[in-house]
C-alpha cells in the first residue's frame, strides 16, 4: 500500500462526523416514539375487543357457581391475570422494549453480514473499495473503522497509529451501542414499578374492604388480593423475558465489535506497508 494512494483516497472518504450521527439519531427516536403508540393502541384495543369482556364473563361465571357451590374452586385464567390496567402497561413495555431490541439485531445482523462478505478483495484497492459501497453502508462500522485506519495511515505513515485508528472507532461505536440500550434497561426497571403499583393498589382496596371479610363475605377482599398477586406475576414475568433478549443483544453487540477488530487487524493492518 503506497502513502500517495491512501492519503488521497482515504481523505476524499472521510465522513462527515456529525450529520449521519444526528440522523440517525433522529430515525431511531421517530421509530421508538412510532413503535410505542402503535404497540399501546393495539394492545389496548385488544383488551378492549377480547380480554377484559372474556374475563369479566369468567369472573361472573366463578362467582355464581361460588354461591351455588361452597366447595367450588375457580381454575386461574390468563384472561383474569393480566386484565387490570397494571399489567395491561407491563405487557405494551414489553412487546416495546422486544420491538426495540429486534430492531437493534437487525442492524447487528448487518454488520454481521458485512463482516462474513469478504468485504477487502484486493488489498491494493482499500479505499476504492469503501468508495464503492452505498452511503448507508458507508455508515456501518466496518467501513468506518476502515476508513479511519487508511486515513491515519495516508497521514502518518505509520501501522501502530492506524491500528489505534481503528480500534477507537469500534471502541466508540461499542460506547454507543451501549448507551442505545439505556431505553431497553429502563423498562427492565419500570417494569416492576408498575408491577408493585399494582400490588399496593390491590392490598388499598382489600383493606378497604376488610369490613365485609369480618361479616362474612370475602369475595371483595380475595378479587382485590388477586390484583395484587396478578400485577405481581405479570410484571416480573414480562421483566424477565425482556432481561433475557437485552442481555442476549448486548453479547451479540460485543461479540461483533470485537470481531470487527479481528478483522481489520487480519484483513488489513497486516497488509499495510511503510513506503
Amino acid at each position: 500500500m503506497q502513502r500517495s494512494q491512501s492519503t488521497s483516497e482515504a481523505q476524499a472518504l472521510r465522513p462527515a462526523p456529525n450529520a449521519p450521527v444526528r440522523s440517525q439519531q433522529q430515525s431511531d427516536f421517530l421509530f421508538s416514539t412510532f413503535a410505542l403508540i402503535i404497540t399501546a393502541i393495539l394492545v389496548h384495543a385488544l383488551y378492549v375487543v377480547h380480554i377484559r369482556p372474556r374475563s369479566d364473563a369468567m369472573l361472573a361465571e366463578q362467582f355464581a357457581r361460588m354461591r351455588a357451590e361452597p366447595a367450588y374452586v375457580p381454575e386461574r385464567s390468563i384472561y383474569i391475570v393480566v386484565r387490570e390496567y397494571e399489567p395491561e402497561i407491563c405487557i405494551i413495555l414489553m412487546i416495546w422494549s422486544l420491538i426495540l431490541l429486534t430492531h437493534r439485531g437487525v442492524n447487528n445482523r448487518k454488520q454481521r453480514q458485512l463482516l462474513a462478505s469478504g468485504l477487502l478483495k484486493d488489498t491494493r484497492e482499500y479505499a476504492r473499495q469503501m468508495e464503492a459501497l452505498d452511503p448507508k453502508t458507508q455508515q456501518l462500522l466496518l467501513p468506518r473503522a476502515i476508513v479511519a485506519s487508511l486515513d491515519r495511515f495516508g497521514s502518518t505513515e505509520n501501522i501502530h497509529d492506524a491500528a489505534e485508528a481503528g480500534r477507537g472507532v469500534c471502541e466508540s461505536e461499542a460506547e454507543r451501542l451501549d448507551s442505545e440500550l439505556s431505553m431497553a434497561r429502563y423498562t427492565v426497571w419500570a417494569i416492576p414499578a408498575i408491577g408493585f403499583v399494582g400490588t399496593v393498589r390491590g392490598i388499598g382496596a382489600a383493606l378497604q374492604q376488610a369490613h365485609q371479610a369480618v361479616s362474612g363475605n370475602i369475595n371483595g377482599v380475595t378479587e382485590a388480593l388477586g390484583i395484587t398477586f396478578n400485577a405481581t406475576f405479570t410484571a416480573l414475568t414480562s421483566s424477565i423475558i425482556v432481561m433475557f433478549f437485552l442481555h442476549q443483544l448486548q453479547l451479540a453487540q460485543e461479540r461483533m465489535v470485537l470481531d470487527t477488530e479481528h478483522y481489520l487487524d487480519q484483513h488489513l493492518l497486516k497488509h499495510m506497508r511503510a513506503s
